[in-house]
């Protein structure tokens, strides 16, 4: 009988552990397992439209590529292999993903006019991680022609030690039926890969020329290729090249008077040799389907269409069950025009979820200059930086991340991540915390942890140059805290998992239901979040005593390094205004804030694991920064906080520009609900003149002088992320009883549907989510298939409606 894994197999296997192991570290150690073998496989290369790989440093890496074959003139331009901004697509990604289950992608390749489904499934079993299958199917669009000839080409590659061969017999004319290859390495076992042929209904070209007849196209092309580990990533351009020697023989052998059509001259060559690449190619004619099968020679039963059937229907089953469960939205979005955004959203969230290895520029020269305690620092700091004389490669390293954009931004950020994580935290928090352990493993001796992850060749090929190089003096906004606070806060409120269904819950959730795994996860990352920590608090210092500023506490004040005239990159707010020119006496209030914030999830930790020493340290600091963003960041005159800097009689001033900025403080948490500041906070986000928007909180007051100047990258726009935390502040405020929680559910009431109304009419109208939001239309802009931090809006969508205050009440 084929043994089907399923989530019912599986959590049977999980309670006979808990019967026969006993023990709740042992059966953590058997759930650790599992997890790791549901999170081995996955599309963890998302800068492609679709390829596969294991969480494995140089191992079995695949990929698709496909193109429209009925001209000359177009194909090249045609070739779909990585995501690409504006490429001709209607939208793409996945309907519903969950990373250890699998899914389904639909990309809408208008240029192409055909519609691409990718349905990929994991079937655990076995020693090694177990198997995996995709069905890819491919529907013309209503524009195509009656006869749309599409090429597609499937390619596996073995990087390293292992081996990969394609074991049919070689037969100079093609491969009928399924191509296998048989390959191995250490970590993997003996594995088999199937390409199959597909239903009897996939049709192909008809012969149309002479040349068919050596090459019929009903038939799978097969050429290996022997490619050094440091080129598999470049499948496309290694693609072209072989190509064109096969294009180039074609015209000499039929000259161009008497070429083949495209569909068969742009085709590689029959060459199935000895190698570590191999492209499969299939050329259909109309709809198609065909199956890629990955089975573990250690598993029970090797993978068939059937078993890949049945396995889309269980993952598709089980992730709107659970979706309904766990990220239900709430008043007024639980219509049903909003469940396939909601899917989409937060399905592209996981989807990116992408598995990095390689080696990274790092400038460890700590030029003196890099202190920035001069005045003009950013002139010498620029000087210092075009030396590049210690700038070399680190590494290797490796970093499982969400990724913010799969066409634009397709690695890690570090300040990105901690707001990827808040949705992921609520579906999967075993997930969430090996990626935030993945992070910290990242960081060096100081406790710097490179701000943007560029791993690899492959990786470095998106970024420009002058932005390729990390600097450990260069710091990022602590988001990863926000993690652990959720964390502690899921451990304080443990009926959110008891109730699920979900058989991968104790998988999922192992951490929450027994809270002494949570405590020695915490326990082992934490010397490396003190080390993080102090960290910050050694190289982002700010300069109190030396301009006789007033203040509660002589050391907790905060300013970036990194900045130039026109940015401060490093803030994660770029271009947003700052004082000028740049002085070395600056004082920053996000950055401030962030400490505070950090300092509290520090305490929050150190209290969860016992270290109460620790406990007190860090209240010491929590109360001097918060009593200092006020003694050095609040402006009586502007009623609102502002960054400090030094005027020209070496006299503290602040520097106002109300947006983001000036509400910090609070959007951290850092202020209670009988703040005297309060009330000016709310005035300047609800004024429509200030910060409000009918689509969300704009990123400056709309009276600020340099509002939409410049770049306008920070400088008017409505940021997801950012207004997140405000929908959250707001919250937390209607929840406590004050003079503010009336205004603050009304204001919470109306953000939170702003933003979500707004983010879902422009996926309606454009078929992606954006990167910022224009402060006057609403409309989507920078870059397309943002599906990062703009996926917060999934979390906003399961809030409480407080519309009904009464029904609220009863509900919480």
């Amino acid at each position: 009988m084929i043994q089907l894994w399923s989530v019912q197999a599986l959590a049977v296997c999980l309670c006979w552990l808990q019967l026969a192991l006993g023990g709740d570290q042992t059966v953590l150690s058997e759930n650790t397992k599992l997890s790791n073998e549901t999170l081995l496989w996955g599309p963890y290369r998302p800068n492609l439209y679709f390829g596969v790989r294991p969480r494995i440093p140089k191992s079995l890496t695949t990929g698709l590529l496909w193109a429209k074959v009925d001209s000359f003139q177009d194909v090249q331009n045609n070739f779909r292999h990585t995501c690409e901004q504006h490429e001709g697509m209607a939208g793409y990604g996945w309907d519903q993903y969950d990373v250890r289950l699998g899914g389904r992608q639909t990309i809408h390749d208008a240029g192409n006019m055909i519609d691409i489904t990718t349905e990929f499934v994991k079937i655990p079993g076995g020693q090694h991680g177990g198997n995996w299958g995709v069905r890819i199917r491919g529907i013309p669009r209503e524009d195509a022609p009656e006869h749309l000839v599409t090429s597609m080409i499937f390619y596996a590659a073995m990087e390293g030690f292992g081996n990969l061969q394609v074991s049919n017999e070689e037969d100079e004319l093609g491969i009928m039926g399924t191509v296998k290859m048989e390959g191995s390495s250490n970590e993997l076992g003996e594995f088999t890969l199937e390409v199959t042929e597909g239903p009897e209904s996939n049709v192909h070209p008809p012969p149309r020329h002479k040349s068919y007849a050596s090459k019929p196209l009903d038939r799978s092309i097969v050429s290996s290729l022997q490619v050094e580990d440091a080129n598999i990533w470049q499948a496309k351009a290694l693609l072209f090249q072989h190509m064109k020697t096969e294009i180039d023989e074609m015209i000499s052998l039929y000259g161009q008077e008497n070429a083949p059509p495209p569909w068969q001259i742009f085709t590689i060559a029959n060459n199935v040799r000895e190698g570590n690449m191999h492209f499969v190619q299939k050329v259909f004619d109309g709809a198609f389907e065909f199956d890629v099968m990955f089975s573990s020679g250690s598993a029970p039963e090797s993978v068939n269409p059937g078993i890949i059937s049945k396995a889309i229907r269980t993952a598709t089953e089980a992730f709107s069950d659970r979706f309904s469960k766990v990220l239900a939205p709430k008043a007024p979005f639980n219509k049903p025009k909003y469940q396939a955004f909601a899917h989409s959203m937060f399905s592209n969230l996981i989807g990116g979820i992408g598995y990095f290895y390689g080696d990274a520029l790092v400038d460890r020269s700590y030029a003196p200059e890099y202190e920035e305690e001069n005045e003009g620092f950013w002139q010498e700091t620029a000087e210092a930086r075009q030396r590049q004389g210690a700038v070399k490669l680190e590494g290797p390293a490796e970093l499982y991340t969400s990724i913010p954009s799969r066409p634009f931004f397709p690695r890690g950020f570090l300040w990105d991540e901690g707001f990827h994580l808040v949705p992921v935290a609520d579906w999967d928090m075993d997930l969430t915390l090996d990626i935030v352990k993945s992070w910290f493993s990242l960081m060096d001796d100081d406790g710097w942890i490179g701000r943007e992850q560029i791993l690899g060749h492959e990786a470095r090929s998106k970024v420009p140059q002058e932005f390729q190089v990390q600097y450990p003096h260069y710091a990022n906004p602590p988001t990863l805290f926000l993690i652990f606070e959720s964390l502690i806060d899921k451990l304080q409120d443990a009926a959110s998992f008891k109730d699920s269904a979900d058989p991968l819950e104790s998988i999922r959730s192992a951490h929450l239901q027994n809270p002494e795994n949570a405590k020695n996860y915490l326990r082992e990352l934490y010397p490396l979040l003190k080390r993080h920590y102090f960290w910050f608090r050694k190289t982002q210092w700010g300069d109190i005593k030396s301009y006789d500023r007033e203040a509660f506490s002589t050391k907790e004040a905060y300013r970036w390094r990194g900045r130039s005239t026109t940015h401060v990159l490093t803030s994660g707010l770029d271009d947003y205004p700052r004082p000028q020119p740049p002085h070395p006496g600056e004082l920053h209030t996000d950055l401030i804030s962030w400490m505070g914030m950090m300092t509290r999830s520090m305490r929050r930790i150190a209290n969860t694991i016992g270290e109460m020493d620790d406990v007190k340290e860090f209240q010491g600091y929590e109360t001097a920064i918060i009593r200092n963003i006020d003694d050095l960041h609040w402006s009586k005159k502007e009623q609102t906080y502002c960054d400090a800097t030094i005027d020209d009689y070496e006299e503290s001033v602040h520097v106002c520009h109300k947006g983001y900025i000036s509400i910090f403080p609070f959007l951290t948490g850092l202020l209670p609900a009988d703040s005297p500041r309060l009330g000016a906070i709310l005035d300047l986000i609800s004024d429509p003149e200030e910060l409000w928007s009918p689509y969300g909180i704009r990123s400056l007051s709309k009276r600020n002088p340099n509002y939409q100047t410049g770049e306008d990258y920070w400088r008017s726009p409505v940021w997801i992320n950012i207004n997140y935390l405000a929908v959250k502040a707001l919250f937390d405020l209607a929840q406590t009883s004050g003079s503010h929680q009336k205004r603050a559910t009304k204001l919470y009431t109306s953000l939170r549907t702003n933003l979500v109304e707004n983010v879902f009419k422009e996926w309606e109208r454009t078929k992606f989510a954006w990167e910022q939001y224009n402060a006057e239309t609403g409309e989507g802009q920078r870059t397309q298939h943002f599906t990062g931090w703009t996926s917060l809006v999934v979390k906003m969508m399961a809030m409480p409606d407080l519309s009904n205050v009464k029904k609220v009440k009863e509900e919480l």
